[in-house]
């Protein structure tokens, strides 16, 4: 790897610090060397807080043919077979090369426990330390990473454009927040794992970092961005004043925590999928004026809060919410997006050299709608098979040119924030998706001659906002995670928005 003052040279970067990118450096280091960019630190990624399970079929009882199945089902008809194939028999191979590499997953009496989540039809899920997955998993990795002599980090290293040069995609420039200035770096093979983009709405369970940076950077790039309109909203994110949007998992409402409205009445079925328990809130909250509605854990037995749920149960404690004696309030925020830049089966996007893994890819394995558990699986597998697809590619020339003339929305966090969830939320509409579209794109830009990072990722998530607005516009119909109120009913025939910019 070669530096200079104002550039760095490797044979491979990866963008993103999360399980995809981890696990996609680990099998690059055989080859060259390779560089880990995170925007902040290096353990702050959605990964980080992932706290639902990984899924594989690896108990006596299940089979990867009904992973298969639960999977496309949950897709709701837009899951890409040939990709939901390859993750659910990857998998058990997947959480095999964990445990070699020293994670911990939850056991009893020496056997690993599997749980159970919505829309599965066998016990799959394996969880660490309770809640913890996500993090057990990135510490096993990054341990495993930093181990080999070929991987080096960055952090605090925004990447705000890719790098071009005969129509392919030559590395990425770097934003470094400490001396405020841009940096060139050059690779053969550049991956984008950047996470989600949950910050462009109002309510979010994201990490403040997942502002849809890989989306925005490919789309400028000529990359095929696809079923971007696809955004999951968990229902039972914590909504307190003063504390983050903590997401509040499933496991709880498959262990029997209720959903209650303000007078303590239940009015839904908390164990129906994650976009309905969310609309019957949004309902329940528009209905009743109140600010949340409730989930109640009051009536667990001792102990249960405090062992199965121990990271919820001290994050909650620490904003003064007692959990064994109070129910939480909640409501629901957006919290993974099933589309984005459409890749192949070994990460590669439409453009040369630049590949996807993770969250910001669309694979096509989740479809119209996530199973539980499979996004960790998603990450680790294609993280894999994207490293394998990018060591094949040959060296090339060291070129591309940063972008001089850039522009810069004029316009707030708050205010872009507030009409992607007014308009482009959990429940849409043609009056309200054609009012986001044209306030997008009507913002004024300003040209600045000293960019921020803040300035970067408002561009980032006002392109995000756009092109979530755009695809849900032209989608008439309700499927998955879309909802329209317009078009209430599925189409006959299930289609994938594909979104590129013009030449």
């Amino acid at each position: 790897m070669r530096a200079t003052s104002d550039s760095i040279v490797c044979d491979y970067l990866v963008i993103g610090a999360g399980v995809a990118g981890l696990r996609a450096a680990i099998s690059l280091a055989a080859h060259g060397q390779v560089l880990v960019l995170a925007k902040d630190t290096l353990h702050e990624s959605a990964s980080e807080y992932a706290q639902g399970g990984i899924a594989a079929a690896l108990s006596d009882d299940d089979e990867v043919t009904l992973h298969e199945q639960d999977t496309l089902q949950a897709g709701d008809g837009l899951c890409d077979p040939e990709a939901v194939r390859t993750l659910v028999a990857e998998g058990p191979h997947v959480i095999e090369e964990l445990l070699e590499w020293g994670a911990e997953f939850d056991r009893e009496g020496g056997e690993l426990v599997f749980g159970r989540e919505g829309a599965h039809s066998r016990n799959r899920i394996l969880h660490a330390h309770g809640d913890s997955t996500g993090k057990e998993i990135s510490r096993t990795l990054y341990r495993k990473a930093a181990s080999l002599a070929n991987v080096r980090f960055l952090s605090f290293a925004a990447v705000t454009d890719l790098l071009m040069a005969d129509g392919e995609v030559r590395g990425a420039v770097a934003f470094d927040e400490r001396y405020q200035k841009r940096h060139p770096i050059y690779a053969r093979a550049t991956l984008l794992a950047t996470g989600g983009l949950g910050r462009v709405y109002k309510e979010t369970t994201n990490p403040n970092v997942a502002t849809g940076d890989g989306v925005a950077m490919s789309w400028r790039a000529g990359a095929v961005i696809r079923d971007i309109e696809f955004v999951q909203f968990h229902p039972t994110a914590l909504h307190l004043d003063g504390a983050p949007r903590f997401l509040l998992s499933e496991a709880l409402r498959g262990d029997g925590a209720f959903l209650r409205n303000a007078a303590g009445e239940r009015f839904t079925d908390e164990l129906a999928s994650r976009d309905v328990v969310s609309r019957a809130i949004v309902r329940e909250i528009s209905r009743t004026g109140s600010p949340h509605m409730f989930l109640d854990m009051t009536h667990f037995g001792p102990g249960v809060m405090e062992h199965h749920f121990p990271r919820i149960y001290q994050t909650c404690l620490h904003y003064g919410l007692d959990l064994t004696r109070q129910p939480a309030p909640v409501h629901p925020a957006a919290h993974y997006a099933m589309g984005g830049v459409h890749t192949d089966l070994n990460g590669l996007t439409t453009v040369p050299r630049l590949f996807a893994a993770g969250e910001v890819a669309c694979t096509g394995v989740h479809g119209a709608n996530r199973l539980a558990s499979n996004s960790l699986l998603e990450g680790v597998v294609f993280g894999a098979r994207a490293a394998a697809a990018m060591t094949a590619l040959k060296h090339c020339e060291a070129k591309g040119e940063i972008p001089r003339t850039e522009v810069f929305p004029a316009m707030t966090e708050s205010h872009l924030r507030s009409i992607t969830w007014e308009h482009c939320g959990i429940s849409r509409n043609e009056e309200g998706l054609h009012t986001a579209v044209s306030v997008l794109r009507s913002v004024p830009l300003e040209r600045r001659d000293e960019a921020t990072r803040v300035d970067y990722e408002l561009r980032s998530m006002r392109r995000v906002g756009l092109l979530i607005a755009q695809a849900a516009l032209d989608r008439r119909e309700s499927r998955g995670g879309h909802y329209r109120s317009d078009y209430p009913e599925k189409a006959a025939t299930a289609v994938h928005s594909r979104l590129a910019r013009s030449a």
